[in-house]
Parts: structure tokens; C-alpha cells; sequence
């Protein structure tokens, strides 16, 4: 394995080590030591809204590929739990429906709502039966306003990658925003997972890459912050007083021109609130040089629609691909293996490496 060390002091680090984005190897370990333990987006409470509804689902499918199950169950809790039966291994439910429990078809194993086993015919002689590796597996559910997250191996609190987000948009009317499904985009990019992330991690490119967007956002004020350890926040401020947030006084922003906040959270997703919604992208890896993106639209003021910052995404998302695929094919290359730092525009760049390193690592 390369060494994926990524100093701390990043006027004197190089960046991660080339093969991270090139080695079928590493690709494979990223599963389990990346997007395992991660935690991930699923969608919002709206896929289960009354006791009964069940609404199967596959956890980044062709990678972590995990067949799961959002349930509602007659207590009102949502459940996400393992959508395979423990008797033998078949999907348990193959499409979103409203049931009073959940049964297997091939042999008629039931199970509650809550995953908990029920009965199953023929079972009478077998010894020490049921007990709880009878029941479907369970896995951790986040919820943040309607958006909910889970992870199939958790090995940290959810607090620690979202909580900086979570209080720095408080004051939002999150329970507002409404899921806009023709707003909502899936691209695939001939690159590299990690790769994507990182262009979305820095500003450095915006005058060079996106000229609309640079004509709308000020790139001498725009600012990373790092929230420890998992998290970070890309700050765009507008040149103008137009298409901004109306900021509370309470919001530690008040008083500036916020045109869009950018938040990303480890290892793959990004929320992009603007003043008419929130953008959230989630890169799902498909191969060692491919990625697919999710562009998932929840609005909250039409108004604001194609304006400033948060307009032409579709534009946006076009420049960023082309990047993104050519960097890929350079790192390929037998002369690169490490780059530098800006050390005042690289900041959240450097951050992801030194993740990256912590997690590969273990």
C-alpha cells in the first residue's frame, strides 16, 4: 500500500498520494474503511409517512450495494433495517408498499415493522429458536429535520459530522423546504469519487472555471472554515446586496452578503443552501474512475429560483465534470504523484486528505 500520510501543516504538505484516485486496491478498501462506517444520506420522512408504509431501498447501489428498508411502524417511529430475510437470504420487500407486517415469499417468514421476528411455519423442532439473529438487523437512524441518514458499521456519532451544519442554519425554516423531484438531477462523471469531492472543496477554481458563477459571487471574501473533524463550510458572499440570505441577527453571518452556504460532509455529500432551498449532492462511487452525482432539490422559496448563486447549477455541474474528468486522466500519469497546497485556498482540500489518511489508514 502507498503511503496516504498527509502532513498536518499544510504549507509544507503534498497532497494525497496519486495512486488514492488511480489503485483498484484502494478503491475496494474505501468500502469498508471509508463509506462503512460513514454515515449516509437516504432521502426524507416523505418515503414513510403513515404507520405501514415500507419503502425498500439500496444503500449507494454497485458499491456499498446494501439492500435496506425504511419502515413505519404502528408506533410512528421510522425503522431502517436489513431488507434480507434471516432464513435465507431473499429480499424481504421489492418495492414501496403500506403493509401490517413484513413477510418473506419464499418461505413465509414473518417479521413487525420494527424488524422484530413474528413466526415462521415449520420451525417447531429447531432448537433455540427464535432468537435475535432471527430478527432483521437494524441499523442507526439520524434525522435532521426531514432528511434522514443511516450507516451500515457506525464508529462514530452522527454529531460529529453534522452538528457545525446543523446549528449554523438553525434559524432556517427547515420543516418549509419541499422536495422538487424535476428540480433534481443524476450525472455520471468519468472520475474518481475523491476527485469530484475535492474540486467541490475549494473556490481556487471558481474565476477560472465557472464565469457565471464568479460574476455573482465575490472570490476575494470567499471563505473555508473547517469544522473539526468531520465537516467544513464554504462561505460565499455576493458582491451586492442581491439574491442574499435575510439573515437573523442571531446567525453569526448577520451583516454580510451570504449569497450561498456550502457545507460538505465526509466522506461524500454536500448541502448547498441557497436563499430559494437547499441542493444536496451525494457522490456515489462506481468505479476506481467513475462516480455518479445525485443532485436532490428541496425548496422553499420559488421566488428565488435561477437567481444568483443558486442559479444555472445544471451549467455549473457541466464545467465541474469536464474538470473533474480531466484531472483524471492526468493523475494517471507516470509524472504525477503529489501535488502542493494554496495555503489560502486549499484549505478544505487539505482537510479531506488528512481524512482520507485517518480512515484508509485503520
Amino acid at each position: 500500500m502507498p503511503d496516504f500520510t498527509v502532513d498536518p501543516d499544510i504549507a509544507k504538505a503534498k497532497t494525497i498520494d496519486a495512486d488514492f484516485y488511480t489503485s483498484n486496491e484502494v478503491f475496494e478498501q474505501c468500502r469498508e474503511k471509508i463509506f462503512a462506517p460513514s454515515w449516509q444520506f437516504v432521502g426524507n420522512t416523505e418515503l414513510v409517512t403513515e404507520p405501514g408504509d415500507v419503502y425498500p431501498f439500496t444503500l449507494l447501489p454497485g458499491y456499498l450495494d446494501e439492500p435496506l428498508l425504511l419502515t413505519k411502524d404502528k408506533g410512528d417511529k421510522i425503522n431502517v433495517l436489513s431488507n434480507v430475510c434471516t432464513h435465507r437470504g431473499n429480499i424481504v420487500a421489492e418495492k414501496a408498499c403500506k403493509l401490517n407486517n413484513l413477510r418473506c415469499r419464499y418461505h413465509g417468514r414473518l417479521f413487525g415493522l420494527d424488524g422484530k421476528f413474528a413466526s415462521m411455519p415449520e420451525f417447531k423442532e429447531v432448537e433455540n429458536f427464535p432468537s435475535k439473529d432471527d430478527d432483521l438487523p437494524a441499523l442507526p437512524l439520524f434525522k435532521w429535520s426531514s432528511w434522514l441518514f443511516t450507516s451500515v458499521n457506525p464508529m462514530y456519532a452522527s454529531e460529529l459530522f453534522f452538528r457545525d451544519m446543523i446549528e449554523r442554519v438553525s434559524w432556517l425554516p427547515l420543516d418549509d423546504f419541499k422536495f422538487q423531484p424535476e428540480l433534481s438531477r443524476t450525472f455520471n462523471v468519468k472520475g474518481n469519487w475523491a476527485l469530484y469531492c475535492e474540486n467541490y472543496l475549494e473556490g481556487f477554481h471558481i474565476p477560472f472555471v465557472h464565469a457565471g458563477l464568479n460574476a455573482v459571487i465575490d472570490f476575494g471574501e470567499y471563505a473555508t472554515e473547517l469544522f473539526f473533524p468531520y465537516s467544513s463550510l464554504q462561505l460565499g458572499l455576493a458582491r451586492n446586496n442581491e439574491n442574499c440570505f435575510d439573515l437573523p441577527a442571531s446567525s453569526p453571518d448577520y451583516g454580510k452578503n451570504v449569497a450561498a452556504y456550502y457545507f460538505w460532509v465526509f466522506p461524500n455529500m454536500m448541502f448547498n443552501f441557497y436563499p430559494w432551498g437547499l441542493s444536496v449532492n451525494v457522490v456515489e462511487p462506481v468505479s476506481v474512475a467513475e462516480c455518479r452525482v445525485r443532485f436532490i432539490s428541496y425548496v422553499w422559496d420559488e421566488t428565488k429560483l435561477d437567481k444568483g448563486a443558486g442559479s444555472g447549477l445544471d451549467k455549473v455541474e457541466m464545467e465541474d465534470e469536464e474538470i473533474v474528468e480531466n484531472v483524471q486522466r492526468g493523475v494517471r500519469s507516470r509524472f504525477y504523484k503529489h501535488g502542493r497546497y494554496s495555503v489560502t485556498r486549499e484549505q478544505g482540500t487539505h482537510h479531506f486528505h488528512r481524512i482520507l489518511a485517518e480512515f484508509i489508514s485503520k
